[in-house]
């Protein structure tokens, strides 16, 4: 077999995976590509592997470690996927920005609320933290 066959089919797979990164908004869909991206790369070292015929098989040995670490990378990325769902709401990969920054607020810590007014400080305690305060001393 020439070695052709399966660097044009690697070469699909990752050009695929390329597109899915790039234009799917969906948080499992772009983990998904990059696994296709990876096989791609797997297809390579195990197809030049057998075309240069090494004795030691060093293109099947790298794929198996790519394949523990996609592995682990899967593992990681969904529960983070997961984890996000679940304070969100959503896995669109366009509205997770930033955890701590809300788009109503613009990230700015200058005192003043999403209305505009000022944000307002108690200027005395609440009326039983002075007889707690004296119950545990």
């Amino acid at each position: 077999m020439h070695l052709a066959y399966p660097a044009v089919l690697a070469v699909l797979l990752f050009c695929v995976g390329l597109y899915g990164v790039l234009a799917r908004r969906n948080a499992i869909l772009v983990l998904m590509s990059v696994e296709l991206m990876l096989n791609a790369v797997n297809l390579n070292l195990v197809a030049f592997d057998v075309w240069l015929r090494d004795t030691l098989h060093s293109g099947q040995a790298l794929t198996l470690f790519t394949i523990a670490i996609a592995a682990a990378e899967i593992g990681i990325g969904l529960a983070i996927v997961l984890a996000v769902y679940r304070n969100r709401g959503t896995s669109a990969v366009d509205d997770l920005r930033d955890t701590a920054e809300h788009p109503d607020d613009g990230g700015d810590d200058d005192g003043v609320g999403p209305e505009g007014a000022a944000a307002e400080e108690p200027d005395e305690p609440a009326p039983g933290a002075s007889q707690k305060a004296e119950a545990t001393a």
